[in-house]
């Protein structure tokens, strides 16, 4: 027990040598962290639109104005046709587009429901939804409270209410993701590149002749790289709070836990890969490509898992960041406990213990060969 300490010791005080592993440790998950945090970001803030009012009265007026004076929209400029609305997308000036009809003032004193046009520009299909939504949802508040004032009749309203992030702020669906992300990339590339660079020196046929077994040499490269992963995590966590005000509602032992249990996952994974490569740069190729996409893609971090194909929501089960960013938005966000997030923590230890199965087994016979 003392030779593996002493080596983990050793193992550490390599670590901290090398600038550039503690670069990528340290510095590139603060990085991603604040460029995610800030540059994803689907929220609606000023977007510009261009409205053809063709009724040009009072009401068409008001309902110019209450589109302006929202935090949403502004008003790029009043057309005078159609084509002009489309000039404003070509010009990139503006995102949106209104067409109010010549009775609208009319129609609206009869207690009729004026139809308003609204023009996407869907060269950006998810944008362009996105900024419908928030443009109809003003409209029809506009509508609700003139009707009010202009007749007399009972006004049916209903009311709708956001739970859990009521300001639809984007960074509490990307900070979870983001530490899946973090975590499995840095986590296996690092692990991976630290056996194989063992290998590539041929210094592993030295460690294999100390009085320590295969599978210490293998725990020991592990072990610091679990701890210094676990530490990633809590960095990740606070700077969710401190500077994106993500919430942190649920147990603090129960999101310490998913996060060892992930790192671990990662690392499994990082030795696996390690076992099948034969240098660093193949290993840090594997691991960033190979990780890179599917994780992204697949996990359910920026892309719904349930609009895509069945064939590859089937895929995305066997993904460990996607169990993870379940986890991590269920403690975080929705405050859920153990009774409720089991099926997930199950997933993912099932998924961990199967890959540190296959980890051991694929570097045993290399390294004894």
């Amino acid at each position: 027990m003392r030779q593996f300490l002493a080596f983990v010791k050793k193992e550490f005080r390599h670590i901290f040598r090398d600038r550039r592993t503690l670069l990528i440790l340290f510095g590139m998950p603060v990085a991603q962290v604040m460029i995610f945090g800030f540059a994803l970001n689907n929220e609606v803030e000023n977007a510009g639109v261009a409205i053809f009012d063709m009724s040009m009265d009072y009401e068409s007026t008001l309902l110019i104005n209450h589109i302006d004076v929202s935090s949403y929209f502004f008003v790029d400029r009043t057309c005078r046709n159609i084509e002009c609305i489309e000039d404003a997308f070509r010009t990139n000036t503006a995102r949106l587009g209104i067409v109010i009809p010549a009775d609208f003032g009319s129609k609206l004193w009869r207690g009729e429901n004026p139809a308003i046009k609204i023009i996407g520009d869907a060269s950006d299909p998810n944008q362009a939804q996105v900024l419908t939504t928030y443009a109809k949802a003003i409209i029809q508040s506009h509508l609700a409270e003139r009707a009010s004032v202009t007749i007399e009749l009972p006004i049916l309203r209903s009311t709708s209410r956001m739970v859990f992030n009521p300001e639809l702020k984007a960074v509490y669906m990307f900070v979870p993701g983001i530490m899946g992300f973090i975590l499995l990339l840095v986590s296996a590339m690092m692990t991976s590149l630290t056996i194989a660079r063992e290998k590539e020196l041929g210094t592993m046929e030295l460690l294999l002749v100390s009085p320590l077994r295969s599978a210490h040499i293998i725990f020991g490269k592990v072990a610091p790289y679990w701890l210094l992963s676990f530490v990633n995590a809590i960095i990740i966590v606070l700077l969710g709070i401190v500077v994106f005000d993500t919430p942190m509602n649920g147990s603090v032992v129960l999101l310490t836990m998913s996060c060892l249990l992930f790192s671990l996952t990662a690392l499994a994974l990082g030795i696996f890969i390690s076992a099948r490569s034969s240098s660093q740069m193949t290993a840090m190729l594997i691991s960033m490509m190979g990780l890179l996409l599917p994780t992204i893609l697949l996990s359910g971090f920026i892309f719904p898992i349930e609009n895509m194909p069945v064939v590859l929501q089937v895929v995305s089960n066997v993904i460990p960041a996607k169990w993870f960013i379940i986890l991590i938005k269920g403690l975080m966000i929705k405050g859920s406990g153990i009774n409720m997030l089991w099926k997930p923590f199950a997933i993912l230890l099932f998924i961990t213990v199967l890959l540190s199965i296959a980890a051991i087994r694929n570097v045993k016979p290399r390294l004894e060969s």
